[in-house]
C-alpha cells in the first residue's frame, strides 16, 4: 500500500513539472531550421585572381599591413605560424619569397580550385593532409593579408 501511494504521489509531481515546464512555452515562437544555419549558401568564391589584378606597392601600405595582421590573428593564426613551423598549414616564413602574390591571393580566396588545378598546391596538400577551409575572406582582404605576409619576410 506504501508503495502504491509513493508511485502516485510520483506520478502525480510528474504531471505537475510536465504541466508548469510547459507555461513557460511560447506558442507564437517560429521553429529555427538548423539546416538554414549550416548550409554554405552564404560561402563566396570569387572569380580566378589575375596577376594584372594586383598591385604591389613599394614601400608597404602600413594600413594594410595593420588590417592583414587582424585578419591573420582572426583567421589564419589557428593553422599558421609566422616561422617557417608546420602547425595545420605551412608556416609562412618567406612564403612571399617563394610565391607570387597572385598564387597567395588565389589560394586565399580560391582554394579549391587552386587545389584541383595546381600542382603546388596539391603537394602543400599531401604534405598538409588538411584542406585549407573557405575563410570566405574578399580579394581586398587577401591582398591586406599578403601585405601583412610581405611585412613578416622583413620588406619595407
Amino acid at each position: 500500500m506504501k508503495t502504491a501511494k509513493t508511485i502516485i504521489l510520483s506520478l502525480l509531481a510528474a504531471g505537475f513539472v510536465l504541466v508548469s515546464c510547459q507555461e513557460g512555452v511560447k506558442k507564437d515562437e517560429k521553429e529555427i531550421d538548423i539546416s538554414a544555419l549550416t548550409s554554405d549558401k552564404n560561402e563566396t568564391h570569387p572569380p580566378e585572381i589575375k596577376a594584372e589584378d594586383i598591385t604591389i606597392t613599394n614601400p608597404l601600405n602600413q594600413a594594410w599591413v595593420d588590417s592583414g595582421k587582424s585578419i591573420y590573428s582572426v583567421k589564419c593564426q589557428s593553422c599558421h605560424r609566422l616561422t617557417g613551423e608546420k602547425l595545420v598549414g605551412p608556416g609562412w616564413q618567406e612564403v612571399t619569397k617563394r610565391r607570387a602574390p597572385v598564387w597567395i591571393m588565389n589560394m586565399i580566396t580560391n582554394t579549391e580550385m587552386m587545389l584541383d588545378n595546381d600542382a603546388e598546391a596539391r603537394k602543400l596538400l599531401e604534405l598538409c593532409m588538411v584542406r585549407m577551409p573557405n575563410q570566405n575572406l574578399t580579394k581586398d582582404q587577401a591582398r591586406e593579408v599578403i601585405e601583412f605576409m610581405r611585412n613578416n619576410d622583413g620588406e619595407k
